[in-house]
């Protein structure tokens, strides 16, 4: 049963984001959508719920349908309430005496601890905040779900969390999520909409599968351009060739034929669509100036501690070697960035950290999960100019390449969207020209074809790197060594497959269902969670 339909939608800003697109979404959809950094995502999931007119074509959605919408951002307004005020809040006046129960029943599916329930957004982690925001709207009972980016600031554990939830919602439920987390894609969809300025093509398949099938959608369009347009061009070539023999001999017939000839090169001309070309929202390069190091940092059993002083575990005897790309698994808390804080803090002041030996050729490339090696309050300009000393003119055109279009190289870094940003910092990680890469989360804000830029370019260099990251696509492809820090302890794995099922076991049963009305009740039925 369709509850949206879409016909002919588009939207066009400075540019059009989409245009002639066609959407049914029904009961059973888990629909995932894809696109580039600032494609017009966030700008279609408004369009569904209302809360943004389309440029044309035309939405229908179903009598009373209520479209639950969980945004990217925490709104303002919501920052000085409570977890459990937030949620609360977003009950009907009506039903805030008796179903303040939903309340605490959403709360408890999501596994929120109690004292938590009583901080105020402001105080959360970004992780929280985007739970408290997926409660809010689960606890107004929503007939369609719109998830906009649900893993940023996820850990795993959380993340594994939310896919349980998601894959146990009724089915009567449609669920659309915007996002560019591959693998949580591929674990809670079952239909991608690939997001694009002319034709947008749906599969009714989960992401990988999908992007294969579009792949090879896109070449075959691109074979059947290539040929039509050459059938074309000889049937142009043809028809000069008659035109002139016309000429010459003064024959009506091969005029007309001439005439026919250019009108069939003219049909296939108007007629041919060539492939999709996908703008690059930012060119993302790295550099690696090598070493003649085997080995780049010697840890002798060094401690990792808190701020405070308190042990979190000591690293054993342990040798980072030119050409490792060591991934850091471990649960949020164990002490993965202190870590990484650990190794750079050795690389920036040699012989300062205890049991840490850095090779003096080591040049560090680092990125933090905030980005805080960007200013909020510089330019981009005159950041790359001054930092790496190119000149104006070198750093306007290295800025362009990164994806940092003219207008906005001098407006503050804080201006500039999450995507730009990050492609901002790659470009600073390429012009430090490191032998060493020092990342932890570098696939935050990325989209995915920027996702797979860095993972080809790390494998490309070769680029000496440790990493943090929570998403097991990036783990899966970049990684060819694994240390687990669990249970105060560092151990290298073989992979982390073990630790991703680990992690996606968990002692919060989910039961879903739908009861009936209870005796003697007129209500009808309601979507209720148990734990």
């Amino acid at each position: 049963m369709a509850l949206i339909s879409l016909k002919s939608l588009g939207v066009i800003m400075s540019a059009p984001l989409f245009s002639n697109l066609d959407l049914t979404i029904g009961t059973g959809d888990r629909l995932g959508i894809v696109a580039a950094n600032g494609r017009g995502k966030s700008t279609l999931l408004k369009c569904l719920t209302g809360g943004m007119e389309p440029t044309s074509g035309d939405i229908t959605r179903t009598r009373g349908l209520r479209v639950g919408h969980v945004e990217q951002s925490v709104p303002p307004a919501l920052l000085g309430r409570t977890f459990h005020q937030v949620v609360a809040d977003a009950l009907p006046a009506e039903q805030a005496d008796s179903e303040m129960w939903r309340v605490d029943v959403v709360l408890d599916s999501l596994d929120v601890p109690e004292p938590m329930r009583e901080r105020e957004m402001r105080a959360l982690s970004g992780g929280w905040q985007r739970l408290a925001l997926i409660a809010r709207v689960w606890v107004t009972d929503p007939d369609v779900l719109l998830l906009d980016e649900p893993t940023n600031h996820l850990d795993l554990a959380k993340i594994s969390q939310l896919e349980t939830w998601l894959n146990a919602l009724p089915r009567d439920v449609p669920v659309v999520i915007a996002s560019h987390d591959r693998a949580f894609l591929d674990a809670t969809t079952n239909r991608t909409l690939f997001l694009r300025p002319e034709e947008s093509p749906v599969f009714a398949l989960p992401y990988s599968r999908a992007r294969r099938a579009l792949d090879e959608l896109d070449a075959s369009m691109a074979r059947r351009f290539e040929r039509d347009m050459k059938v074309a061009q000889q049937l142009r070539k043809q028809a000069a060739k008659l035109n002139n023999i016309g000429i010459n001999s003064g024959s009506d017939l091969l005029t007309v034929k001439t005439k026919q000839l250019r009108e069939r090169a003219e049909k296939l001309e108007d007629a041919a669509v060539s492939a999709h070309r996908e703008k690059s929202a930012g060119a993302i390069r790295l550099a690696n100036r090598g070493t003649h190091a085997k080995v780049l940092i010697t840890l002798d059993d060094a401690a990792v501690e808190t701020p405070d002083g308190t042990l979190l575990f000591k690293t054993g005897k342990r040798h980072i070697c030119q050409g490792d790309r060591i991934v850091l698994l471990g649960r949020n808390g164990v002490g993965k960035s202190l870590f990484v804080n650990l190794i750079r803090n050795a690389i920036a002041e040699p012989d300062t950290v205890p049991n840490v030996k850095v090779t003096p050729s080591t040049v560090l490339g680092y990125s933090d999960q905030a980005l805080a090696g960007i200013s909020g309050d510089d330019t981009p300009l005159a950041m790359v100019s001054r930092r790496y000393d190119v000149g104006e003119q070198r750093a306007r055109s290295l800025l362009a390449g990164a994806g940092v279009v003219i207008e906005m190289q001098g407006k503050k870094i804080g201006a500039l969207s999450g995507g730009q940003k990050a492609r901002l910092m790659m470009l600073a990680l390429r012009l430090a020209n490191p032998n060493f890469y020092l990342l932890d989360e570098p696939t935050n804000h990325l989209d995915i074809d920027g996702q797979e830029a860095l993972e080809d370019e790390l494998l490309k260099h070769q680029a000496s790197s440790v990493l943090a990251s929570h998403d097991r696509s990036f783990i899966r492809a970049i990684g060819n060594r694994f240390w687990l820090i669990d249970k105060r302890r560092l151990t290298e794995v073989e992979d982390p497959e073990d630790f991703f099922r680990s992690v996606a076991e968990t002692p919060i049963e989910w039961r879903l269902h739908k009861p009936g009305p209870a005796s003697g009740s007129t209500a009808g039925p309601s979507k209720v969670l148990v734990r």
